[in-house]
């Protein structure tokens, strides 16, 4: 056990869909159901860390503390934050420094979002310097439209297929149908795929996730305290990388339009290697001391299906170019070596940006528990999370047992 491991004693979700209803009902329901899960009752968390949403007003900029007063006020360190869809991350870290540094030794993280119909738009306002406006407002720049810029970018240059793509989606749905907290329960086909609409050639409305209602939590804790409790070998996050870019960024990232110029390096210099989604899961490696090659299981950000074959190479599982051979064959599938999206994904759920890294730390400590039922990684000993928020916002987190 590493000196900086914290132990993941309860973990619990408010299923995904379109209820109508306040992200704090969401937040709530799941705060409940990973204190039961770790056989805690609120007013033995000493810290609790919202993730934000800025979709739901003051209180949904407050996220902990709003979350604290529906619970109950009861005097808890609070802390409230916010980073896009890293956010759920951004909290997981907040808590674990709290843990590792003594302030606290049982900490609450929880994330819900109450989403708009159709794709994501910033804030209103007129603001110029802000490129997420800039994108809507100037170029009509949707994220759906980035999601098809990146697949023709991997058809071009790695000679992907919307087949290899439609593929991504079918493995997902197959986990899905499993998932009781998922909001698509069904299986899907690749004629399915085929014949749905065309949203940003070449992605069709089956391979880019939706907007979704959902609220995930967890229950975290000194291993020290774990062991009080009786709680021997529980799920142990190791590393929580929120890592930043390094200039010069060469590779085009949502939501921004260009890339760093180079002429800044001067002469000899050589642009850092790799992608900035590359460095969140080496970050993450680095603290864990894993590799790709101890992974049990992966899940990774799948906006699109086209971005979930950048995601394999991202995080190790093979090199640029080589994800689509990796799906096909069945490597990242339930009962492949190396199953990717075991939750079904975002495929399956949607977004629910606070909640969404929470979830899949949710994820990850159902499978390596060994309870996750019939979508069950059998032996199941380490996986990573991995997903990235606007303007920078490295997410990933390794869990073992």
């Amino acid at each position: 056990m590493s000196a900086a491991d914290i132990a993941v004693l309860g973990a619990g979700m408010h299923p995904w869909g379109k209820w109508g209803r306040s992200f704090v009902e969401y937040g709530r329901a799941a705060a409940r159901g990973a204190l039961a899960d770790a056989g805690l009752d609120w007013t033995d968390v000493q810290s609790i860390v919202g993730a934000d949403t800025v979709r739901s007003g003051y209180p949904g900029y407050v996220a902990g503390a709003t979350f604290a007063r529906a619970l109950g006020w009861q005097g808890a360190r609070v802390t409230s934050v916010y980073a896009a869809c890293a956010s759920g991350a951004q909290a997981i870290g907040a808590a674990r420094a709290q843990i590792l540094a003594g302030l606290a030794d049982v900490v609450l993280v929880v994330g819900a979002d109450a989403a708009p119909k159709g794709f994501f738009a910033p804030a209103g306002g007129e603001r110029p310097d802000d490129p997420d406006w800039l994108r809507f407002r100037v170029l009509g720049a949707t994220n759906p439209a980035y999601f098809g810029l990146y697949a023709r970018r991997r058809m071009a240059v790695h000679g992907d297929t919307p087949e290899d793509f439609a593929q991504v989606k079918v493995k997902n749905a197959a986990a899905g149908v499993l998932n009781p907290n998922a909001r698509y329960r069904k299986a899907v086909t690749a004629e399915e795929v085929a014949a749905s609409a065309v949203v940003a050639d070449p992605l069709r409305l089956l391979d880019i996730c939706a907007t979704s209602d959902g609220g995930a939590a967890l229950v975290l804790s000194s291993t020290d305290f774990a062991r009080s409790r009786g709680v021997t070998d529980p799920v142990r996050i190791r590393a929580v990388s929120t890592v930043t870019p390094t200039y010069p960024r060469t590779v085009l990232d949502l939501p921004d339009i260009a890339t760093d110029s180079t002429v800044g390096l001067g002469a000899g210099g050589e642009p850092a290697a790799g992608s900035f989604r590359a460095s969140i899961a080496r970050a993450a490696y680095e603290e864990a001391g894993l590799g790709p090659e101890d992974l049990s299981l992966a899940e990774v950000y799948d906006l699109s299906t086209a971005l979930e074959l950048e995601w394999y190479e991202d995080i190790g599982l093979c090199g640029p170019g080589e994800g689509a051979k990796l799906l096909r064959e069945g490597v990242t599938a339930l009962g492949g070596r190396v199953p990717v999206n075991t939750s079904g994904g975002l495929s399956s759920f949607g977004e629910a940006v606070p909640a969404q890294a929470i979830a899949q730390v949710c994820e990850l400590t159902w499978q390596l528990r060994g309870t996750a039922g019939a979508r069950q990684v059998p032996g199941a000993r380490a996986g990573i999370t991995a997903n990235q928020g606007l303007f920078g916002h490295g997410s990933a987190v390794v869990a073992v047992r």
